[in-house]
């Protein structure tokens, strides 16, 4: 199973559209066998759920994300988690021993690049 993060300086990023690397974990019998950090290259919402489908990712642990990006990810069959804070590695943990779980409240709106940004929770960016 392969399991990305949105990630930046060893914390789960809180935008998912905006994520510029992801942390990626290939685990194997509930233990992490490798670790990589793999680089959006800046794309948008869209370009990120095929960029995590081509790399065969399972799951994604994020904090804020939109209703389109989640719908991306579910059409190519990717897990979300989010509404996740803090420290990756520490949520990493929580995902394989089965207490982090899915916050439909870690939704964000966004409106025109910028001019208006709707979160649902208190730590997008």
């Amino acid at each position: 199973m392969k399991v990305a993060v949105t990630y930046e300086n060893g914390m789960v990023f809180q935008h998912f559209g905006k994520c510029q690397n992801f942390l990626v974990l290939n685990i194997e019998n509930n233990e992490i066998k490798e670790r990589n950090l793999l680089s959006s290259g800046g794309n948008g919402h869209g370009a990120l759920a095929q960029l995590l489908k081509q790399k065969a990712v399972d799951v994604l642990i994020c904090g804020g994300i939109g209703q389109g990006a989640r719908n991306a990810l579910k059409g190519a069959q990717i897990q979300v988690i989010a509404g996740v804070t803090g420290n990756a590695d520490v949520a990493v943990d929580a995902y394989l021993n089965g207490s982090l779980k899915d916050d439909p409240r870690g939704a964000c709106n966004h409106h025109h690049e910028g001019e208006h940004h709707d979160c649902s929770h208190d730590h997008c960016q």
